[in-house]
């Protein structure tokens, strides 16, 4: 490549990175520091059939900088529903679709919402014959792992971009007393 080539190219990258920094593009991670620092401590309360769930939420939170802690004042993430679907459709080729469906909000301590609820699904599909029913059962044990693996990730995004609704307060207004 000639000097002019390699300033050129140069030049050019600079110039890119510039103008996706200057209009606010940045990539997705996972940084301690977009973490509310509300929801620096955090007690998991998840359904006893989602304990994969629960570990894969500890590790990915953990990541994020949240603390798991089973402290009295922690804010806890309460998964409300999880539910797992497994559905076959027949044509010409037999495809199963793999769904699951997570609905979380966060509480404080005392156990009141301090966010709206929340559902995030994710979804996986495969094709598979009859003659080989070993493979699939692999590939299906693999495409739950995926899936379990996305839903946590989905969840720790939002509560580290903190991009969950605030919980409206459900209480009636007092009565004003009569004159």
């Amino acid at each position: 490549m000639h000097l002019a080539q390699r300033i050129a190219a140069v030049v050019l990258t600079l110039g890119l990175g510039a103008s996706l920094t200057g209009c606010g593009f940045h990539l997705k991670g996972t940084s301690p520091s977009a973490t509310p620092v509300a929801y620096t401590h955090m007690n998991l309360a998840v359904p006893e059939q989602a304990e994969e769930l629960h570990e894969k939420l500890a590790i990915y939170l953990g990541a994020a900088g949240v603390q798991i802690s089973n402290s009295p004042n922690a804010y806890i993430l309460r998964v409300l529903d999880y539910t797992p679907r497994r559905l076959e459709l027949n044509g010409k080729l037999v495809e199963t679709l793999l769904r699951l469906s997570v609905t979380f909000r966060i509480e404080d301590a005392q156990g009141n919402p301090v966010t709206e609820p929340r559902t995030i699904t994710a979804s996986r599909s495969y094709q598979y014959d009859l003659a080989t029913v070993n493979t699939d059962d692999q590939e299906e044990k693999y495409l739950k792992q995926v899936i379990m693996d996305d839903i946590a990730q989905q969840i720790v995004r939002q509560i580290s971009s903190n991009r969950l609704p605030k919980a409206v307060d459900s209480q009636p207004a007092p009565k004003k007393a009569a004159e």
